[in-house]
């Protein structure tokens, strides 16, 4: 489907990589969901996507169909059937993924502190801010420098 890069995003990031076999039931079902997703009674213009092996995206071209509340609702029922069929925590806002070379990587926020104090991860590391809301900005405020994101206000260097 053609989304706008005007579209609302929700990014869910999954606490393990997923297997391929997961990530292609996962596909079907977020299709099967937003071909059917409405908000009082109009359909939504949606897209569900998995990224990078760990991230599930929601988007919605609200210039079509606004989301509501009940919608939204029905959207996250949907992560937490997905999160009790794969065994996943869609919801662990303290979980950060991060690059390391090509790799996309996460771990909790003690092992990424850690990881810090280590030397592995620096101020330039690429992390992910999940709390973007907008489609265009997942090319330009989803993968950035740790010192540029909100995770820094919580690290310490």
């Amino acid at each position: 489907m053609n989304i706008s890069e005007n579209s609302r995003v929700w990014i869910y990031q999954a606490n393990r990589i997923l297997i391929q076999d997961e990530e292609l039931a996962i596909l079907e079902m977020l299709n099967n969901f937003t071909t059917g997703w409405l908000a009082h009674g109009h359909a939504l213009a949606a897209l569900g996507e998995v990224l990078h092996h760990q991230f599930i995206v929601l988007s919605v071209d609200e210039e079509v169909a606004g989301a509501t509340g009940c919608s939204i609702d029905k959207s996250v029922n949907l992560m937490k059937e997905i999160e009790q069929k794969f065994n996943l925590n869609l919801f662990d806002r303290f979980r950060i993924a991060y690059r390391q070379h090509k790799d996309v990587l996460n771990c909790s926020k003690e092992e990424f502190d850690e990881l810090i104090k280590s030397g592995q991860i620096s101020k330039e590391t690429l992390v992910f801010n999940n709390l973007i809301n907008k489609r265009h900005e997942m090319q330009t405020a989803w993968e950035i420098p740790l010192k540029d994101s909100w995770h820094s206000r919580v690290f310490l260097f």
